[in-house]
């Protein structure tokens, strides 16, 4: 890493690695930096990162700042990889609030497998103002990516189908334990599952939301004893009081359910109470105001569904995904609003999920079929669980920049098979 006055400068190989995800076994795995996870990089609102990332896979390769506000050339457009052997330079002006970002291939057709095989991590914005705020930070700031995997008797990733994936993996770990002081945490929660939507509980502790994919909330919301819906790609920002547990003492925070609704209870992390610690830090009564929203100028419809005729193909609004079409041409500086449906209530293989991503700027929730959004939509979004049959209403405006961006399906296996559409934001 390298620094000027007003940028961090990193350098980052994208590689294969053999690395121990279960106890005492190498498993083969696609990485950035060579770690699964891979490195977690933190950024400062309104400070420039400069990322060169330089692919030594035997194929082509792509990054895509999941929630970033970037540049077209920069957001890791399917169709601008990083051939093997060569590199690329990305832009992350972080002109936008603090928040929990993360980074992962989006290469056309292949994004599910390479993120299924270790290409995703952390990336962190910390906010100009979140000082003010006294929230846990420095060690008690802990990012966490949770996610399923399937393993042969070798101990090798197996990308086959998504309902045999029965191992989940924290940070790239099954069944860790975390050594926690009795005190406040700031657990910063990913879904980085390719498909499987995720319930998480963290039974009697206390528990407040004060963030979402965009950052904090104008407000803390106590969420003890409720659980967390966690889509494929979103994010969800908490304090976790451990201060009212003895040392010696164990928790679990446990998920219930699979993407299609399993009631099965599966240990996530354990958490170690093994010190107690000093903790000046608090859960205030306000945090960040969200942004007004300007008048919309545009309405649009956006519908995510599946032709099953033969080999499953992603449709958004009757299409697969065509790089060469452009779906939604978009003014600059437009607040826009978009009522976004699953069509997938009713298919032959039964109701299907699905999750919307946007790439470029990120939405407010408006309402989900006429009625108020649920706890999990506050704040700032750029992911959104889509039930079947179910419509959402979201509000986005598309500022500062020109150029091509994608909005899909962040279930990464249907937005592979052409669950994508592509909007131009023009002057």
């Amino acid at each position: 890493m390298a620094r000027t006055d007003d940028t961090d400068v990193y350098r980052l190989d994208i590689l294969a690695a053999d690395l121990e995800l279960l106890p005492g076994v190498r498993t083969k795995c696609l990485t950035f930096g060579g770690s699964f996870v891979g490195p977690t990089i933190r950024a400062r609102e309104g400070r420039r990162v400069l990322v060169t990332y330089r692919n030594w896979l035997s194929e082509a390769a792509n990054v895509h700042l999941h929630g970033g506000h970037v540049p077209a050339d920069s957001d890791g457009h399917p169709m601008q990889v990083i051939d093997p052997g060569a590199e690329r330079l990305y832009e992350y002006p972080n002109k936008q609030p603090g928040t929990t970002l993360w980074y992962h291939d989006h290469s056309h057709h292949v994004e599910a497998e390479h993120v299924y095989r270790g290409m995703h991590a952390f990336y962190l914005i910390e906010g100009e103002d979140e000082h003010r705020y006294h929230l846990p930070c420095g060690d008690y700031d802990i990012p966490i990516a949770i996610r399923d995997a399937q393993f042969d008797a070798g101990g090798q990733l197996v990308h086959g189908d998504p309902r045999e994936r029965n191992v989940i993996l924290v940070n790239g770990r099954p069944k860790p334990y975390f050594r926690v002081a009795a005190r406040k945490y700031r657990l910063r929660l990913l879904n980085s599952s390719t498909l499987r939507f995720l319930k998480l509980n963290f039974g009697s502790l206390p528990v407040f939301q004060i963030g979402s994919d965009g950052g904090l909330l104008p407000a803390p919301a106590d969420r003890t004893g409720t659980e967390f819906p966690l889509a494929a790609g979103e994010r969800v920002d908490l304090v976790v009081d451990f201060s009212g547990l003895a040392v010696g003492s164990r928790f679990m925070l446990t998920n219930q359910g699979q993407f299609t609704g399993n009631d099965e209870i599966e240990q996530v992390l354990r958490f170690d109470v093994d010190r107690t610690a000093r903790d000046h830090s608090r859960v205030p009564d306000e945090l960040r105001p969200l942004p007004e929203l300007p008048p919309a100028t545009v309405n649009r419809e956006v519908k995510l569904s599946f032709d099953l005729t033969n080999q499953p193909i992603g449709l958004i609004n009757g299409k697969p995904f065509d790089p060469d079409r452009v779906d939604q041409r978009i003014q600059r500086g437009a607040t826009e609003i978009w009522t976004i449906t699953n069509g997938d209530a009713a298919t032959k293989y039964g109701p299907i999920q699905h999750s919307f991503h946007m790439h470029m700027t990120q939405f407010r929730v408006l309402d989900r079929d006429g009625r108020p959004p649920l706890p999990g939509d506050a704040g700032l979004k750029d992911t959104i669980p889509l039930p079947p049959g179910t419509s959402v209403r979201v509000q986005a405006t598309f500022a500062d920049y020109l150029g091509r961006y994608l909005y899909h399906c962040h279930m990464l296996e249907h937005s592979s098979a052409g669950m994508m559409g592509q909007m131009e934001i023009v002057d």
